[in-house]
């Protein structure tokens, strides 16, 4: 369960205000209860086409990839040849998700450090405080073995919790009257509210790694388990978190909520520098995911093994500098939040799951069952769309940024 959490919290919550800005106060609060029931459902779609593989192919547990590969391989028959090119899709857009994540938390880091040091006079851009980033940033995943990362990783969730503590602290004090902000928005900034919704529900790559290493796995479906409750909880924080937060600050609200906190005050100043440091110290578990995908590629074709060793610590260096290069041509933080939900959460989260149920169940009459198949067309068509529109509409926006 907390892992559940902690994989579903992060920078996204901090978000939702702005999400709510660009949807509107009623259609952000209906829209992200249907939004989290939605990824919900394709969490348990994966966890159902993994079972179903396991058991025809009489193996103990599958990666999200891995689940892909195998519907698509023991599917219909015309699909059989593509199943090697759809687990490289996936393995792709896992490797994009994960890497966009941690230029979320480069910029997100950095604009709070900017707020804190620049109500002490150090009013610097934010690419220089992205800089300074840097080497404290590629020291810490140089630390290549998750154990290590484990102290780390429980330090940033007891930071996360006291931030978020703090943060509602402010944001619940003189709520003003709900005619004050718009019920709903344009249609030309809803597409942003769907990348950023999304992005805050990607929690869909740790859903079958949970299940995989559960002492009893059966608790992890069912009405009452582990997923549901996850992900119930997770729904309900979002929610608050983007409805008080948008009705307190209005269209004022910036890409993350700490940035609205008053700068004058000592605890929102703690609650910047604690989030800050509960975000730099997740960026290690982030860039864990795409390491074990890119890093087998690289090392393979080296023999020694020095030569693997200095190879990979070569790639981990470069994907830091990578993630840096993007988060400093693109330092606007919502923008990039939405970007990154769009283009890749949402493939994720809501338009793999359904081709997956599909192709897996196909051979047992999946075909037959029209209710079934026109549900997962509808979930598919919904993702597409929010693919197309909301990279459009965030590509636009940071290409010509409002003005402040």
């Amino acid at each position: 369960m907390i892992h559940l959490l902690k994989g579903n919290i992060g920078t996204g919550i901090l978000a939702m205000p702005d999400a709510f800005k660009n949807a509107g106060l009623y259609v952000g609060l209906i829209g992200t209860l249907i939004m989290g029931a939605i990824c919900t459902h394709c969490m348990h779609m994966l966890v159902r086409c993994s079972h179903e593989l396991c058991r025809r192919l009489q193996v103990p547990s599958l990666s999200y990839a891995e689940v892909c590969h195998r519907s698509f391989e023991s599917g219909p028959i015309g699909l059989r040849r593509y199943s090697t090119l759809i687990r490289n899709l996936i393995d792709m857009f896992l490797v994009i998700t994960q890497l966009g994540f941690c230029c979320v938390y480069f910029v997100f880091v950095a604009a709070n450090l900017k707020e804190v040091l620049g109500h002490f006079g150090f009013d610097l851009p934010t690419r220089i405080y992205l800089l300074l980033l840097l080497i404290p940033m590629v020291l810490l995943n140089l630390v290549r073995s998750l154990k290590y990362l484990t102290p780390v990783s429980l330090i940033a969730a007891f930071l996360t919790v006291a931030g978020l503590s703090c943060t509602f602290y402010y944001v619940l004090q003189d709520l003003p009257n709900t005619s004050t902000v718009k019920p709903w928005a344009s249609w030309a900034t809803l597409p942003l509210y769907f990348g950023t919704a999304v992005y805050a529900f990607e929690g869909i790559g740790i859903v079958l790694p949970l299940e995989n290493n559960m002492k009893t796995p059966e608790d992890f479906g069912g009405w009452t388990g582990v997923l549901n409750t996850g992900m119930v909880i997770v729904a309900s924080l979002y929610t608050a978190v983007g409805f008080f937060g948008y009705l307190k600050y209005g269209d004022d609200v910036q890409g993350s909520i700490t940035l609205n906190l008053p700068g004058d005050q000592f605890i929102a100043q703690l609650v910047r520098l604690m989030m800050a440091l509960a975000i730099f110290f997740s960026y290690g578990l982030q860039f864990y995911v795409p390491m074990t995908i890119l890093g087998p590629i690289v090392t393979r074709k080296l023999h020694s093994e020095q030569a693997q060793l200095i190879g990979e610590y070569l790639l981990r260096v470069g994907m830091v500098v990578f993630t840096f290069i993007l988060a400093a041509l693109i330092p606007n933080l919502g923008a990039v939040i939405s970007l990154v939900g769009a283009v890749s959460s949402s493939t994720l989260a809501l338009i793999f799951p359904p081709i997956i149920e599909i192709v897996t169940f196909w051979p047992t009459g999946m075909g037959k069952r029209y209710w079934v198949l026109w549900k997962d067309l509808a979930i598919m068509a919904f993702g597409i769309l929010g693919f197309v529109f909301g990279t459009y509409t965030s590509i636009a926006q940071i290409l010509h940024p409002e003005p402040q």
